[in-house]
């Protein structure tokens, strides 16, 4: 399949595929050039791109990637070490979601305190001395 196709079928752009490419994600089981030097993209590429979305989903960054590529491809790591991958991954998760939890926490604050600000300027007042009380206790 041409690469167009290949960009429709799993919702990627040309340029990400190329640049998978060029990272070496894809290799000859994936892509072959035609007598015309136009990239042929095989049902294994279209399979290589699921699974690279699928834990590109769970946050994994592009050195990740390359070494669960590599590992998928060669089965080298034993099923402890993917139990291990599997929960330092778990962990790092936890602690962006302790950090996305105290950001929401501090803009529905910041929130509430600017309505306040509109609606009822004495609460907004209290609110202040609170904020700046906690600060001072941190």
């Amino acid at each position: 399949m041409k690469i167009q196709e290949l960009a429709d079928k799993t919702g990627l752009s040309i340029h990400t595929i190329r640049y998978y490419e060029k990272e070496g994600l894809l290799d000859t089981r994936h892509v072959q050039r035609d007598n015309n030097n136009y990239r042929n993209y095989s049902d294994a590429a279209l399979e290589r791109m699921k699974l690279i979305k699928k834990f590109q989903g769970i946050g994994c960054s592009l050195m990740e990637l390359k070494d669960i590529l590599k590992d998928h491809d060669t089965n080298t790591r034993s099923n402890q070490q993917v139990i291990e991958w599997i929960s330092s991954k778990i962990d790092e998760i936890e602690r962006k979601k302790e950090e996305y939890d105290h950001m929401l926490a501090t803009l529905n604050l910041m929130l509430e305190y600017h309505i306040a600000l509109e609606n009822d300027p004495e609460k907004a007042q209290a609110m202040l001395k609170r904020m700046q009380s906690m600060q001072h206790t941190e």
